[in-house]
């Protein structure tokens, strides 16, 4: 139960890799896939945790591997989350930037192909803050949890 069968750096270096790996093939997915999830994207995400699960315990089954994966998986975390905060650079590198999608009620075709963001997709924005029209919209942001912010532009006073 508690005896491992792969020495306990092994454990750590198992999970750091496939939390590189997977940190950076999230990143390149791209910022549509973390917004809200479809069925389809939290189907994804299980069969990717089934998927990577050996990879990182190498066939070990005991407690205390899983515990050294956690402990490594939390703590790689909670040092990007310090490098992130400190370095602004890194913090872009690796979390992204928002991105400006829609300014003066124009989309910016360039940045929605290449985040795979419909126009399905963002018309349901704009309908969850109340939008039918991008004429109402002053800008639009691409956060990097996926979500879009609006902005309306101001109502003349009457």
């Amino acid at each position: 139960m508690f005896d491992l069968s792969l020495p306990w750096w092994e454990f750590m270096a198992r999970a750091a890799i496939v939390y590189a790996f997977l940190l950076i093939t999230l990143r390149v997915i791209g910022k549509r896939q973390f917004g809200e999830l479809s069925p389809f994207d939290l189907i994804l995400l299980l069969i990717i945790s089934n998927a990577v699960q050996n990879s990182m315990n190498g066939g070990d089954d005991s407690v205390t591997g899983g515990l050294i994966l956690a402990g490594t998986l939390m703590f790689i975390d909670y040092v990007l989350g310090i490098i992130t905060f400190k370095f602004k650079k890194a913090g872009a590198l690796i979390e992204g930037k928002p991105q400006v999608i829609i300014y003066n009620g124009q989309i910016d075709t360039k940045i929605t192909r290449r985040q795979r963001l419909g126009e399905e997709d963002i018309k349901a924005a704009l309908r969850q803050e109340g939008v039918s029209s991008l004429s109402e919209v002053k800008m639009a942001v691409l956060e990097n949890d996926g979500s879009i912010s609006v902005i309306k532009n101001k109502s003349p006073v009457s």
